[in-house]
């Protein structure tokens, strides 16, 4: 998301937060959150009159959980290298830890929480407690008990794309342990309590309300799909649990949304309903297979909506289609729209992401699709997800700003009667893509469209990113290859009465990729 203040994923040192579990049978012990007994705690209706009782039952099953790390630093320069004291210090040239002339390595430390789900110690917590920073190695994971307790943990798996990971620690007698309930009927207004180490200080106890259901912050994620809370959540909380009334784990604390990096009354936790299957899984060693059917896409924003002349907040909007995948052999094109896939309907709370890494690869699917103002139906067949590291690897910027030069005397400098007539309208001048303009931006021969040569700064289109260089393919799905042909449709978008025009902007050493402009 790009904001002057953003999502702040709860990081090692102070620990972080996005955990989840599932319930698991409770052995010979009763479990912290035996509903009976808290029945007896909180009153069914209106808000206790102390949460005392209730956190004293369930402190027991929050661990603190930390690593001890050896993370690989660059090596500074010895500035006695190459003298008699070139070996008293390390550093390039004088031996020292990690070898000559290579990195060194420096210990490290990360907090954050977890939670007891079994009697015999199985523990929830997030991938990145437990996982080293940069190049790094962890070499031993330590949980400590309410009662200051420390134990050897094992690591049974994790999983980087929902940020999960689950712990084994063994003991002479069975742990406390709490379950998880169902977050599907959680609503706003709900009373939760969430515990956890924030800063490392130990058990923290706060408590709030559910301020929304499946909030979807806009990183893109699968998993961009949180309840969120007032309830205080700092770093350290990271893998903590939030309770519900019951005792109930409904959710586990991930992320807050501060200009500070402290809590400011706007946390996200991992709803149980997604976490429990994943828990479960890595528990048991079973492979996480999830869905992809290789597209880029994004929310269908006011500008994106207006452009197309379709509601907003209806489907999602396909960026790019990666060749050989599902989506590419289904026939899905970009500029499509997709409005469900397989029954669901694709919305904020439930993402095109969200659906189909949570559909089984294999399956095949109906994708219904808005193109060209029109409704029509896909069939595809769902395929396998990457791994995080692969997706990384494929992702782009569109507001990554270029450095495209024309040079003087270069072809594609403004002319004065260039800018006047695009920049009333759409705030860009341009001209017709030349093959030597097209050499220049790096491009081959076959692209073809008008260049930008001039872009307002009190446009809509300086505000989205458009810059000089930028090459404008197409306007509303129509070629455009001379300002007459962006003119024209800029003045059927008008008479339509939309509000934006959508672009397809190609930028060097990018794919292309679709820009809603809003019309002046």
């Amino acid at each position: 998301m790009r904001y002057a203040y953003g999502v702040t994923t709860a990081l090692l040192l102070a620990g972080s937060a996005l955990t989840i579990a599932t319930g698991f049978p409770a052995g010979a012990q009763v479990a912290q959150n035996d509903s009976a007994q808290i029945a007896a705690v909180v009153p069914r209706a209106g808000a206790p009159a102390s949460f005392a009782d209730l956190t004293q039952q369930l402190q027991p099953a929050v661990v603190n959980i930390s690593t001890r790390q050896r993370v690989k630093v660059q090596a500074q320069a010895n500035p006695f290298a190459g003298t008699p004291f070139g070996d008293l210090f390390g550093g390039q040239g004088g031996g020292g830890q990690g070898g000559q002339g290579g990195g060194q390595t420096r210990e490290a430390q990360s907090l954050g929480s977890g939670f007891v789900i079994s009697s015999d110690g199985y523990i929830v917590t997030n991938n990145h407690v437990i996982t080293a920073e940069g190049q790094g190695e962890v070499e031993s994971i330590t949980v400590t008990m309410t009662d200051g307790t420390d134990y050897p943990a094992k690591l049974i798996g994790k999983d980087a794309a929902s940020d999960l990971a689950v712990l084994k620690i063994s003991g002479p007698k069975p742990f406390p342990f709490v379950t998880f309930g169902d977050s599907k009927r959680s609503r706003v207004g709900d009373w939760v309590i969430a515990i956890g180490n924030p800063f490392g200080l130990g058990g923290t106890v706060t408590q709030g309300i559910i301020s929304a259901v499946y909030r979807n912050t806009g990183t893109g994620s699968a998993y961009d799909r949180y309840l969120q809370t007032d309830a205080s959540i700092n770093r350290g909380n990271s893998g903590g649990p939030m309770f519900d009334m019951r005792g109930n784990v409904i959710g586990i604390n991930n992320a807050i949304f501060s200009p500070t990096g402290g809590s400011v009354g706007i946390g996200f936790a991992i709803p149980a309903e997604t976490a429990a299957p994943i828990v479960e899984k890595l528990r048991k060693g079973v492979a996480i297979e999830r869905g992809y059917l290789g597209v880029r896409i994004q929310p269908l924003s006011d500008d994106l909506a207006a452009s197309l002349g379709i509601p907003k907040k209806r489907g999602e909007f396909v960026q790019s289609v990666e060749p050989g995948q599902g989506a590419a052999k289904a026939g899905l094109l970009p500029g499509d729209v997709v409005v469900s896939v397989d029954g669901t309907v694709v919305t904020p709370e439930q993402s095109l992401s969200y659906i189909v890494a949570n559909t089984s690869p294999g399956k095949h699917v109906p994708l219904v699709v808005i193109r060209n103002g029109q409704t029509m139906t896909l069939n595809a067949i769902v395929g396998k997800r990457p791994s995080e590291e692969d997706l990384a690897k494929q992702t782009f910027d569109p507001e990554q700003k270029g450095d495209e030069d024309f040079g003087p005397g270069s072809t594609a400098k403004p002319h004065a009667n260039n800018a006047p007539a695009m920049q009333t309208s759409l705030g860009v001048a341009v001209i017709p893509v030349t093959t030597q303009i097209a050499h220049q931006l790096g491009l081959g021969d076959d692209v073809h469209g008008v260049v930008i040569t001039e872009v307002d700064e009190s446009s809509d289109a300086a505000a989205k990113g458009l810059q000089r260089g930028d090459i404008i393919l197409s306007a509303n799905y129509k070629p455009v290859t001379s300002r007459t042909d962006l003119d024209a449709i800029v003045k059927q978008a008008k008479t339509e009465n939309r509000e934006a025009i959508l672009l397809r902007i190609q930028r060097r050493g990018q794919p292309a990729f679709y820009f809603p402009v809003r019309l002046r």
